[in-house]
Formats: structure tokens, C-alpha cells, sequence
């Protein structure tokens, strides 16, 4: 895979994956928490865009993967913005389907107040709207809620994976809620949810479609799925229903 690097200023960039079509729609790929673009998912929704004659971009926020910045100074909002960045760099006025994967689903909600006009698909996997508030911050014990507040700074165990939690990064989840929202536009909204999905329960799909009142909605389970859904098999079932979604 060849990557692009768009740079914000001179010493901060960004990494982003890319096939240019003029006058296409684009899947536009959102990665998730502390994820970047290496994985199986980026690669199969490009390869499927090419395949489609389809505009695509997958865009690495800062401080993951190869792009410039430490995570622990990122936020939703900084995120949201880098990605509308490059959304009006690389897709321009073409038409939008959006691919959330988990917090990516949060970023994409985002781009909505920007890009409504354009969007014409959401596709959720695993989505994580809210979830610095509900998964992380609701459940931490109050010596670690002090803790956050005294140092700035958590280490939060979570399966085989430990994450830095900033107290910033939870201070400006809350300025991003998006649950509350009502979104009008008519498009396809298909939301993908692994059945024994560990990280993130499968009502914070429900919950998504819950804001879009007049399209065309769609939640699906995936018996036995789990939360980032890259296996092969599941990889074919999301590309199945992004074809629903396109066609």
C-alpha cells in the first residue's frame, strides 16, 4: 500500500491512504482508538473502492500510526478536525459514504455538520459514540477519577491493550456529544455490531440509529463477531453490506 502524507505544518503531518477519482463518490475510512492504518480494514475497503471505481480515503489521525503528534495530546476534537482537513483536500465536492470503526464512527457523526450534503452512506462497525464518557469515565473508580484529575494522566488496562487516558481527552469528549443530535438528511445507515463484541456493546449502534430520522436504517449482528470484525469472513459481510449501502 502506498501512503500519502499531508502536511499540516512544518514539522506535523499526517498519513493518509488514497485512491483519487475525479468525478466519483469516495469511501472515506475512519480507524479507530488507537489504531491506525496497517490493519486489514483500511486495505479492504481500498481494494474494494478500486475495484468499484470508486473514490477512497483513509485518514491516520495524529498521534497514531505513522502520523506526527502524541496521542495523549489528541482529542475527539482535534481528530474530527484533521479529518475534515483532508476530507476537503481529497474528496472535494464528491458525494461521501462514510466507514466508521469504532471511535471512527464517533468522527464520522462529526463530519456531518460539514459534509451533510455530500453524504450519502454511513457504515458503522462497532461503533463507540460517547464512549469516554459512558465506557471509561462512568466506570472508573473514584480514587482513579482522582488520580486523572491530579496527574492529568490514567494508564487503563483493557484486554491485552493499555491505554493513556489524559483527563483532557475526557473533558473534551464532553463537548463532542453526539446522541443527542437529530440528523434529517435521507441516506442508507447500516450499523455492524459483533454479537460478543468485549469493548463496546452493540446498543451504541442502536443508539446512532436513533439520531438519523429519515433514512434508510439497518442494524446487523454478527453471531459469534467481535469488536473489530477483520477476520475474512467478516471482512466479506462488511463489504456485503457496503455494497448495499453504494448500490
Amino acid at each position: 500500500m502506498k501512503f500519502n502524507y499531508h502536511k499540516l505544518s512544518n514539522s506535523k503531518k499526517i498519513r493518509y491512504l488514497m485512491n483519487y477519482k475525479k468525478n466519483s463518490p469516495y469511501i472515506v475510512f475512519l480507524h479507530g482508538f488507537m489504531s491506525d492504518l496497517e490493519g486489514k480494514k483500511p486495505k479492504a475497503f481500498l481494494n474494494f473502492a478500486k475495484k468499484n471505481k470508486l473514490g477512497f480515503l483513509a485518514v491516520e489521525y495524529s498521534g497514531h500510526g505513522k502520523s506526527s503528534g502524541n496521542f495523549v495530546n489528541g482529542n475527539i476534537s482535534k481528530w474530527s478536525k484533521e479529518t475534515e482537513l483532508l476530507i476537503k483536500k481529497i474528496v472535494k465536492k464528491n458525494l461521501i459514504i462514510l466507514i466508521g470503526s469504532s471511535m471512527g464512527s464517533w468522527i464520522s457523526l462529526n463530519q456531518f455538520k460539514i459534509f451533510k450534503k455530500q453524504i450519502k452512506g454511513f457504515l458503522g462497525i462497532g461503533s463507540a459514540p460517547e464512549f469516554l464518557e459512558n465506557l471509561m469515565w462512568k466506570k472508573f473508580s473514584s480514587k482513579m477519577k482522582k488520580d486523572i484529575k491530579k496527574n492529568g494522566i490514567i494508564s487503563l488496562k483493557h484486554g491485552e491493550y493499555e491505554y493513556p487516558i489524559t483527563y483532557q481527552i475526557i473533558k473534551d469528549g464532553r463537548k463532542n456529544q453526539v446522541l443527542k443530535k437529530s440528523i434529517h438528511e435521507k441516506l442508507k445507515v447500516t450499523m455492524v455490531h459483533g454479537e460478543k463484541d468485549k469493548s463496546v456493546p452493540s446498543i451504541y449502534s442502536k443508539k446512532i440509529l436513533k439520531i438519523f430520522k429519515k433514512a434508510q436504517k439497518k442494524l446487523v449482528i454478527v453471531k459469534n463477531g467481535d469488536h473489530s470484525l477483520s477476520s475474512k469472513k467478516w471482512l466479506k459481510k462488511l463489504m456485503k453490506e457496503l455494497n448495499l449501502i453504494i448500490n
